[in-house]
């Protein structure tokens, strides 16, 4: 730890001490997040396939600690964990300023629950500005518990661009890949704008199952 990084930090540890707070990685006492816990969120990046020509890119796999943080950070407001968790995100984002970082829309239903938007969260804490080219379309049902052709289904529709593009490169951002449905329809929607799409990422991907 750098003395510019112990400042933050020993803030962070008074409050947590302050505020009865227990890591959200191993419920350790004391702590949002302990050491170990920090060091379990590195990046280790993991490529999925969206189209025949379209990538996608996660920093972590959605399990274990990264998956508890994540949870914590959607289901529970957890947003102190937002930095820790952009760290790992932040080794895959595109060091080209001129690539424009397109979140997901959040749904808002999800938005006026949480209060904020978690993709959005994530570029910003990784030092980018979001460019918000998308837009939520139409209500699409929950995800959970539907395979992949009935997310496709689903999410078919569901955005739209907020402009015309004149040719900018562009990779969208989201918080976790499952199917890969959503990304793939995002990708798809600033295509058809105008958008040049150089790929996609997420902060998480789910284990593949066998």
């Amino acid at each position: 730890m750098t003395i510019q990084d112990s400042g933050p930090r020993l803030l962070d540890e008074v409050l947590s001490v302050l505020l009865g707070a227990s890591c959200a990685g191993c419920d350790a006492p004391g702590r949002v997040l302990c050491d170990g816990c920090r060091d379990l969120l590195r990046p280790a990046p993991l490529r999925r396939a969206l189209t025949g020509t379209l990538t996608a890119t996660a920093a972590l796999s959605f399990d274990g600690t990264a998956a508890r943080c994540i949870r914590a950070v959607k289901a529970d407001g957890s947003t102190r964990l937002v930095k820790p968790l952009a760290a790992a995100l932040q080794a895959i984002v595109p060091s080209d300023p001129g690539v424009l970082l397109v979140p997901v829309p959040t749904s808002r239903t999800a938005f006026r629950r949480r209060g904020f938007r978690v993709p959005e969260l994530l570029v910003h804490a990784c030092g980018r500005a979001p460019t918000r080219l998308l837009v939520p379309g139409r209500r699409t049902d929950d995800q959970r518990g539907l395979g992949r052709a009935q997310r496709a289904r689903n999410v078919e529709g569901s955005m739209r661009a907020r402009r015309s593009g004149r040719g900018e490169e562009v990779v969208v951002v989201d918080d976790v890949i499952t199917t890969g449905a959503t990304l793939t329809e995002a990708c798809g929607v600033l295509a058809e704008a105008g958008f040049r799409v150089r790929g996609a990422l997420a902060l998480a991907a789910t284990p593949r199952r066998r």
